[in-house]
């Protein structure tokens, strides 16, 4: 039983989603099958462990098991890119749907989660917008999220701050330190 179920009717009612009826009314297009992978708790479970212990957007927590769904990989793969932009873009706002329902709020940024093949502007070649690194083979970035209720772990960019403040770099009981000066030298031999 999942803890949040989508379902076409919510997806149409939604502020987004609504602007999506293309999408939802294409019987090429898989997203019943999207539906169906998103209501699963195991997998709304990984979307917030993605954000929480892994840093990434909640969608790294799932996207190489939807890109490996049959009907999703045939459709990204085979269609006109402009079709399969439309159905990533569903894609994030059923994640978001999900993300919101479990208590989330976006934060406004995007987390990468591939690195696009270069292609020529415009191409039309089924299968060309791709990645050719990064988590994912078809999305390239994805929307992050917060948790008003949960304190998120530092990032390592903030601990690294944290280290480098002047505060971390005093020393216990006022000894010396024996490594480099603020300004990387070290001090002279005697004082060390």
């Amino acid at each position: 039983m999942p803890r949040v179920a989508i379902t076409r009717q919510d997806f149409l009612q939604d502020r987004q989603g609504r602007t999506f009826a293309d999408v939802l009314n294409d019987p090429e297009q898989p997203l019943d099958d999207v539906l169906s992978f998103f209501n699963d708790e195991a997998r709304q479970r990984r979307m917030e462990e993605s954000e929480i212990h892994h840093d990434r957007p909640p969608l790294a927590g799932v996207v190489r098991e939807l890109e490996a769904q049959p009907s999703v990989d045939e459709f990204l793969s085979s269609k006109h890119p402009r079709r399969t932009k439309r159905l990533r873009q569903a894609v994030g706002v059923v994640a978001r749907m999900i993300m919101e329902r479990l208590g989330w709020k976006k934060t406004g940024k995007k987390g990468s989660l591939g690195v696009r093949a270069k292609i020529v502007q415009g191409k039309s070649t089924p299968g060309a917008y791709h990645n050719t690194g990064g988590l994912a083979f078809w999305f390239l970035r994805a929307e992050r999220y917060e948790h008003p209720d949960r304190t998120s772990y530092p990032s390592v960019r903030a601990r690294a701050r944290q280290i480098k403040s002047p505060t971390a770099r005093q020393s216990s009981a006022g000894r010396r330190s024996k490594g480099p000066r603020p300004d990387g030298r070290f001090p002279p031999k005697d004082q060390r």
